[in-house]
Protein backbone atom coordinates (compact mmCIF):
# COMPACT_ATOMS: atom_id res chain seq x y z
CA UNK A 1 0.00 0.00 0.00
CA UNK A 2 1.28 3.46 -0.87
CA UNK A 3 1.13 6.38 1.55
CA UNK A 4 -1.35 7.93 -0.86
CA UNK A 5 -3.75 5.08 -0.09
CA UNK A 6 -3.09 5.51 3.63
CA UNK A 7 -3.95 9.20 3.30
CA UNK A 8 -7.39 8.22 2.03
CA UNK A 9 -7.85 6.00 5.11
CA UNK A 10 -6.81 8.78 7.48
CA UNK A 11 -10.32 10.20 7.75
CA UNK A 12 -11.70 6.79 8.72
CA UNK A 13 -9.10 6.51 11.46
CA UNK A 14 -9.88 10.05 12.65
CA UNK A 15 -13.66 9.62 12.54
CA UNK A 16 -13.96 10.30 16.28
CA UNK A 17 -11.62 13.29 16.33
CA UNK A 18 -13.22 16.30 18.09
CA UNK A 19 -13.25 18.61 15.07
CA UNK A 20 -16.39 20.38 16.30
CA UNK A 21 -14.66 21.15 19.60
CA UNK A 22 -11.61 22.58 17.83
CA UNK A 23 -13.91 24.71 15.68
CA UNK A 24 -15.79 26.02 18.71
CA UNK A 25 -12.52 26.70 20.54
CA UNK A 26 -11.08 28.66 17.63
CA UNK A 27 -14.24 30.70 17.09
CA UNK A 28 -14.41 31.49 20.80
CA UNK A 29 -10.74 32.52 20.88
CA UNK A 30 -11.12 34.76 17.85
CA UNK A 31 -14.27 36.33 19.26
CA UNK A 32 -12.49 37.11 22.53
CA UNK A 33 -9.09 38.23 21.29
CA UNK A 34 -9.27 39.06 17.55
CA UNK A 35 -12.91 39.53 16.40
CA UNK A 36 -11.95 40.96 13.01
CA UNK A 37 -10.12 37.84 11.85
CA UNK A 38 -10.53 37.10 8.14
CA UNK A 39 -7.40 35.29 6.94
CA UNK A 40 -6.37 32.09 8.68
CA UNK A 41 -3.39 29.75 8.12
CA UNK A 42 -3.84 26.14 9.29
CA UNK A 43 -0.47 24.37 9.58
CA UNK A 44 -0.35 20.57 9.57
CA UNK A 45 -3.77 20.56 7.93
CA UNK A 46 -3.70 16.87 6.94
CA UNK A 47 -6.65 15.89 4.75
CA UNK A 48 -8.25 19.30 5.20
CA UNK A 49 -11.04 18.54 7.66
CA UNK A 50 -10.39 21.61 9.85
CA UNK A 51 -9.63 24.08 7.02
CA UNK A 52 -12.85 23.06 5.29
CA UNK A 53 -14.88 23.61 8.47
CA UNK A 54 -13.22 26.98 8.99
CA UNK A 55 -13.79 28.02 5.38
CA UNK A 56 -17.48 27.15 5.73
CA UNK A 57 -17.57 29.60 8.65
CA UNK A 58 -16.52 32.38 6.26
CA UNK A 59 -12.77 32.55 6.88
CA UNK A 60 -10.24 32.81 4.05
CA UNK A 61 -8.20 29.69 4.81
CA UNK A 62 -4.80 28.49 3.65
CA UNK A 63 -3.68 24.98 4.55
CA UNK A 64 -0.12 23.72 4.83
CA UNK A 65 1.10 20.17 5.26
CA UNK A 66 4.34 18.25 4.74
CA UNK A 67 2.58 15.39 2.94
CA UNK A 68 1.64 15.88 -0.71
CA UNK A 69 -0.72 12.90 -0.46
CA UNK A 70 -2.61 14.43 2.45
CA UNK A 71 -2.90 17.66 0.48
CA UNK A 72 -4.20 15.75 -2.54
CA UNK A 73 -7.01 14.33 -0.42
CA UNK A 74 -7.68 17.79 1.06
CA UNK A 75 -8.02 19.29 -2.41
CA UNK A 76 -10.43 16.57 -3.52
CA UNK A 77 -12.56 17.07 -0.40
CA UNK A 78 -12.59 20.85 -0.84
CA UNK A 79 -13.48 20.59 -4.53
CA UNK A 80 -16.24 18.10 -3.79
CA UNK A 81 -17.67 20.41 -1.13
CA UNK A 82 -17.28 23.50 -3.33
CA UNK A 83 -15.01 25.06 -0.69
CA UNK A 84 -12.26 27.52 -1.63
CA UNK A 85 -8.94 26.50 -0.07
CA UNK A 86 -5.36 27.44 -0.83
CA UNK A 87 -3.03 24.50 -0.13
CA UNK A 88 0.75 24.37 0.06
CA UNK A 89 3.31 21.68 0.80
CA UNK A 90 5.79 23.05 3.35
CA UNK A 91 7.58 22.10 6.56
CA UNK A 92 6.07 23.90 9.55
CA UNK A 93 9.57 24.72 10.76
CA UNK A 94 10.39 26.55 7.54
CA UNK A 95 7.25 28.31 6.36
CA UNK A 96 7.96 30.93 3.73
CA UNK A 97 6.24 33.12 1.19
CA UNK A 98 2.70 32.52 2.42
CA UNK A 99 1.84 36.11 3.35
CA UNK A 100 0.50 37.47 6.64
CA UNK A 101 -2.57 36.16 8.46
CA UNK A 102 -4.84 37.21 11.31
CA UNK A 103 -4.49 33.77 12.89
CA UNK A 104 -2.19 30.75 12.59
CA UNK A 105 -3.32 27.36 13.93
CA UNK A 106 -1.50 24.06 14.50
CA UNK A 107 -4.14 21.58 15.60
CA UNK A 108 -4.71 17.87 16.19
CA UNK A 109 -1.41 17.52 18.16
CA UNK A 110 0.54 18.15 14.94
CA UNK A 111 3.13 20.15 16.90
CA UNK A 112 4.01 16.98 18.83
CA UNK A 113 5.76 15.68 15.71
CA UNK A 114 8.39 18.37 16.31
CA UNK A 115 10.92 16.59 18.52
CA UNK A 116 13.50 19.13 19.69
CA UNK A 117 13.45 22.45 21.51
CA UNK A 118 15.28 24.11 18.64
CA UNK A 119 12.71 22.95 16.09
CA UNK A 120 9.77 23.95 18.28
CA UNK A 121 11.23 27.46 18.44
CA UNK A 122 11.75 27.45 14.66
CA UNK A 123 8.09 26.51 14.26
CA UNK A 124 7.01 29.31 16.59
CA UNK A 125 9.11 31.80 14.62
CA UNK A 126 7.61 30.54 11.36
CA UNK A 127 4.16 31.23 12.78
CA UNK A 128 5.25 34.66 14.07
CA UNK A 129 6.62 35.60 10.64
CA UNK A 130 3.25 34.85 9.02
CA UNK A 131 1.09 36.82 11.44
CA UNK A 132 -0.17 40.36 11.23
CA UNK A 133 0.64 42.53 14.28
CA UNK A 134 -1.49 41.34 17.22
CA UNK A 135 -2.43 38.22 15.26
CA UNK A 136 -3.27 35.03 17.16
CA UNK A 137 -1.33 31.77 17.30
CA UNK A 138 -3.48 28.83 18.45
CA UNK A 139 -2.20 25.30 18.93
CA UNK A 140 -2.71 22.16 21.01
CA UNK A 141 -0.35 19.46 22.27
CA UNK A 142 -0.50 16.20 24.19
CA UNK A 143 0.09 16.60 27.90
CA UNK A 144 3.00 14.96 29.69
CA UNK A 145 0.43 12.72 31.37
CA UNK A 146 -0.98 11.51 28.07
CA UNK A 147 2.43 10.70 26.59
CA UNK A 148 3.89 8.99 29.66
CA UNK A 149 0.88 7.47 31.42
CA UNK A 150 -1.62 6.76 28.66
CA UNK A 151 0.37 6.11 25.50
CA UNK A 152 3.66 4.51 26.56
CA UNK A 153 3.25 0.78 27.15
CA UNK A 154 -0.29 0.67 25.77
CA UNK A 155 -1.77 -1.25 22.86
CA UNK A 156 -4.89 -0.18 20.97
CA UNK A 157 -6.72 -1.98 18.21
CA UNK A 158 -9.75 -2.29 15.97
CA UNK A 159 -11.15 -5.38 14.28
CA UNK A 160 -13.52 -3.88 11.71
CA UNK A 161 -14.01 -5.98 8.61
CA UNK A 162 -12.77 -3.43 6.07
CA UNK A 163 -10.04 -1.81 8.16
CA UNK A 164 -8.34 -3.35 11.17
CA UNK A 165 -5.28 -2.15 13.01
CA UNK A 166 -2.93 -2.83 15.90
CA UNK A 167 -1.41 0.26 17.51
CA UNK A 168 1.43 -0.28 19.98
CA UNK A 169 3.09 2.54 21.90
CA UNK A 170 6.70 2.44 23.08
CA UNK A 171 9.01 4.76 24.97
CA UNK A 172 10.76 7.00 22.47
CA UNK A 173 14.39 7.99 22.24
CA UNK A 174 13.75 11.42 23.75
CA UNK A 175 12.40 12.23 27.19
CA UNK A 176 8.58 12.54 27.11
CA UNK A 177 8.38 10.97 23.66
CA UNK A 178 6.46 8.00 22.29
CA UNK A 179 6.83 5.79 19.23
CA UNK A 180 3.50 4.77 17.71
CA UNK A 181 3.98 1.47 15.86
CA UNK A 182 0.90 0.88 13.71
CA UNK A 183 -0.02 -2.08 11.53
CA UNK A 184 -3.08 -1.75 9.30
CA UNK A 185 -4.92 -4.58 7.59
CA UNK A 186 -6.99 -3.38 4.63
CA UNK A 187 -9.58 -5.50 2.85
CA UNK A 188 -8.88 -5.38 -0.89
CA UNK A 189 -11.27 -5.85 -3.80
CA UNK A 190 -10.28 -9.50 -4.14
CA UNK A 191 -11.21 -10.22 -0.51
CA UNK A 192 -7.63 -10.41 0.71
CA UNK A 193 -6.09 -8.28 3.43
CA UNK A 194 -3.10 -6.12 2.66
CA UNK A 195 -0.84 -5.07 5.51
CA UNK A 196 0.66 -1.60 5.84
CA UNK A 197 3.01 -0.48 8.63
CA UNK A 198 3.54 3.05 9.93
CA UNK A 199 5.85 4.48 12.58
CA UNK A 200 4.98 7.84 14.12
CA UNK A 201 7.11 9.56 16.75
CA UNK A 202 5.73 12.29 18.98
CA UNK A 203 7.17 14.30 21.83
CA UNK A 204 5.75 16.86 24.20
CA UNK A 205 7.12 19.40 26.64
CA UNK A 206 5.84 21.07 29.77
CA UNK A 207 3.47 24.03 29.62
CA UNK A 208 6.25 26.07 31.23
CA UNK A 209 8.64 25.21 28.39
CA UNK A 210 6.13 26.04 25.67
CA UNK A 211 5.29 29.33 27.41
CA UNK A 212 8.94 30.26 27.79
CA UNK A 213 9.69 29.55 24.15
CA UNK A 214 6.64 31.51 23.03
CA UNK A 215 7.87 34.49 25.03
CA UNK A 216 11.37 34.11 23.57
CA UNK A 217 9.78 34.26 20.12
CA UNK A 218 7.98 37.51 21.03
CA UNK A 219 4.56 36.02 21.65
CA UNK A 220 2.35 37.02 24.55
CA UNK A 221 0.62 34.00 26.05
CA UNK A 222 -3.06 34.82 26.48
CA UNK A 223 -4.51 31.51 27.57
CA UNK A 224 -3.52 27.95 28.51
CA UNK A 225 -6.42 25.56 29.02
CA UNK A 226 -7.03 21.82 28.87
CA UNK A 227 -9.35 19.35 27.15
CA UNK A 228 -11.54 22.07 25.59
CA UNK A 229 -12.68 23.09 29.08
CA UNK A 230 -12.33 26.59 30.45
CA UNK A 231 -9.86 25.66 33.16
CA UNK A 232 -6.12 25.48 33.61
CA UNK A 233 -4.36 22.15 32.95
CA UNK A 234 -4.68 19.61 35.73
CA UNK A 235 -2.49 16.62 36.55
CA UNK A 236 -4.79 14.29 34.59
CA UNK A 237 -5.42 16.62 31.64
CA UNK A 238 -4.72 15.09 28.23
CA UNK A 239 -4.78 17.92 25.69
CA UNK A 240 -3.29 21.36 26.35
CA UNK A 241 -4.48 24.31 24.28
CA UNK A 242 -2.54 27.55 23.87
CA UNK A 243 -3.64 30.95 22.63
CA UNK A 244 -0.83 33.46 22.05
CA UNK A 245 -0.61 36.89 20.44
CA UNK A 246 2.12 38.33 18.26
CA UNK A 247 3.54 41.13 20.37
Amino acid sequence: MSYQQFAYLYDELMADAPYSKWLSFIKSALSAYHPNTIRLLDVGCGTGSMPILLAKEGFEVTGVDLSSDMLMVAKEKADKGNVALSLFQQDMRELEGLGAYDCVTILCDSLNYILTEEDVKRTFLSAWNHLEPNGLFIFDVHSLHKINDIFIGSTFGSNDEALSYIWQCYQGEYENSVEHDLSFFILTNNDHYERYDELHIQRTFSTEDYSKWLNECQFEVLSITADFENHKPLEQSERILFIAKKS
